[in-house]
């Protein structure tokens, strides 16, 4: 496998996070030891697993010597709020687009979480009709490029779709080596993995990392909160296979090893759930890990559901906590009524 080492990389996280156990919740589903992935613990703004994917953007950028970078997501996307961060850190420029993929919320959620953390770092905030046009989207993150260059900008584009090289994935080929490291210091059996599977990034990087270093029986399991099963499926696929280009190790991961579920999405993207809701408020009150309503309540929801049917048998399970505790806010009265 070609080394990370090849690739422009910029420091933005705490690494390693930390890999907790959670004794209350192995107990409550009385099944085997369970672990989490502290990746909220990342640092960068509030953390969130994206810290890891922008060291790898954010290196290539400096290194074309960029002076602003772009990006587009969804309202509430921790990815946007953690590319203005880093842009902040490192003394760049940074123009956010926002796409509403949740339509009908409130004033809340368009004002709070991560929009609130976004104008506060600096980013200026341009705006989208569509949430489920990736190339519409990338096409006018491009147009906003271009203004700038006639003004003397150098821009940096991060592309939403996955038909441009998924340099993010390279930061989960890393923390595939970090996780390995840990568990072998803590004699933690690495079996199982579950975590939320999103642009895939994360769920790709992870696979790739794993069985280039040769731990071929690791299941990472991906619990969609995006697409439906077919779709992420083949999004994954895709994905493993431009990552494993970029590294010189085509082949590495095979098809039967993409694990995805969408069981827990429920009825579409940003949409609360009630397993969701359990899982949020299992999680907060049993080990006080906080989860949000996009992403990890419904990976920790689909995380339960393996541990309660035994899906992952008797070693340790590990869930993989990405973060997004800023949407907790901006999902607030949602949030306060599945309390109630």
């Amino acid at each position: 496998m070609r080394p990370l080492s090849d690739f422009p990389r910029v420091d933005l996280t705490h690494r390693p996070t930390p890999l907790e156990p959670m004794p209350n919740l192995s107990e409550l589903l009385g099944g085997p030891s369970l672990y989490v992935k502290r990746d909220d613990c990342t640092g960068l703004a509030l953390g969130g697993n994206k810290a890891r994917q922008l060291e790898f953007y954010f290196g290539d950028a400096v290194s074309r010597r960029a002076t602003t970078v772009l990006v587009t997501g969804a309202v509430q996307s921790n990815y946007v709020r953690t590319v203005a961060a880093a842009a902040a850190k490192l003394g760049l420029g940074c123009h956010i687009q926002l796409e509403d993929r949740v339509p009908g919320m409130g004033e809340v959620y368009h004002e709070s979480g991560n929009v609130l953390l976004d104008r506060l770092l600096g980013a200026h905030v341009h705006t989208y009709p569509e949430g489920e046009d990736e190339a519409g989207a990338d096409g006018a993150l491009a147009e906003i490029a271009e203004g700038l260059k006639e003004t003397g900008e150098r821009p940096y584009l991060i592309y939403l779709s996955e038909e441009h090289e998924p340099l993010g994935a390279l930061g989960y080929v890393d923390a595939a080596a970090e996780i390995i490291r840990q568990t072998d210091q803590m004699n933690v059996s690495l079996k199982t993995i579950v975590l939320a599977s999103g642009s895939a990034a994360t769920h790709a990087g992870m696979l790739v990392g794993l069985r280039a270093q040769g731990h071929r029986d690791v299941a990472v399991h991906g619990i969609c909160v995006r697409r439906r099963k077919d779709a992420q499926m083949g999004r994954v696929a895709r994905v493993v296979r431009k990552t494993e280009t970029l590294l010189d190790c085509v082949g590495v991961v095979e098809e039967n090893d993409v694990l995805v579920t969408d069981d827990f999405l429920g009825s579409a993207y940003g949409r609360l759930t009630e397993s969701g809701n359990e899982a949020m408020l299992v999680a907060a009150r049993t080990e006080a890990l906080l989860l949000d309503p996009v992403y990890t309540s419904k990976a920790f929801a689909g995380f339960m559901d393996l541990v309660r049917g035994g899906t992952g048998g008797p070693e340790p399970v590990i869930f993989w906590h990405t973060g997004g505790t800023p949407a907790l806010f901006a999902y607030g009265p949602e949030i306060l009524s599945a309390t109630e």
